[in-house]
């Protein structure tokens, strides 16, 4: 784990050397922002929900853009290469990787924990799903950036590695809105892989462990495609 924490610091650093985590954690705040004011004022709500009704579908389209980088920088311009080099793993490379892109989405939720405090200063607000919503944020953070890691180990074009990871992740979030079309006989199973079910149970604050083993399910899943893709290249 030494030397993928020494990794982590080196991507999580390189996040902000770069305007590309600055325009990303400004457009995140202000989409979110949007909406969650334009309830307030607009629909006169004061609550969290819609903020956690819509940050899937947020994810899906943020979440590959801090990711699609990570291996499609170095294999573009040869610097993976030299990393294989040193005494390091694949292993210590993705999970250094992936734990820079996890704790960078903890920073760019950590403004937005100013929207409960605002709603808690005029009323009474019911702390228990919002601590819950920012735990299913969190894992389902976790989840879309194992994706967004495979997708950009796939291919050295950072563009093509954007647009997969948001196919991937959107189609997760997705599946939950097709139910009415499918066969009852497996509603069911893609109701367990959709991402938007589980992450909704967790922000209603009802903390299951099937909801959690899902996110852990697909963060392994997304880190071990990875290995066995940067496997193949090495």
């Amino acid at each position: 784990m030494r030397q993928a924490i020494h990794i982590f610091k080196r991507e999580f650093n390189s996040y902000f050397l770069s305007p590309i985590a600055y325009i990303v954690i400004s457009i995140f705040l202000l989409v979110t922002g949007w909406f969650f004011f334009s309830t307030f004022f607009i629909n006169n709500q004061a609550g969290m929900r819609n903020f956690f009704n819509l940050l899937p579908y947020i994810f899906s389209f943020v979440v590959p853009a801090i990711t699609m980088r990570l291996f499609s920088e170095e294999l573009n311009v040869g610097t993976y290469e030299i990393l294989v080099t040193m005494p390091v793993t694949s292993v210590d490379v993705i999970l250094g990787k992936f734990m820079a892109a996890v704790i960078f989405i903890g920073v760019m939720l950590a403004p937005t924990l100013a929207y409960p405090a605002f709603i808690s200063m005029l009323g009474d607000l019911d702390w228990g799903p919002v601590l819950g919503g920012y735990i299913g944020a969190l894992l389902l953070g976790a989840a879309y950036s194992a994706i967004g890691v495979f997708a950009s180990s796939l291919t050295r074009n950072q563009i093509i590695a954007f647009i997969i990871g948001v196919v991937l992740c959107f189609g997760l979030t997705l599946i939950d809105q097709i139910l009415f079309f499918l066969p009852s006989l497996i509603v069911g199973f893609f109701q367990y892989i959709s991402a938007d079910y589980h992450f909704q149970n967790i922000s209603k604050g009802l903390i299951d462990s099937r909801d959690i083993l899902y996110f852990l399910s697909v963060s392994f899943a997304g880190l071990y495609g990875s290995d066995l893709v940067m496997q193949g290249k090495k």
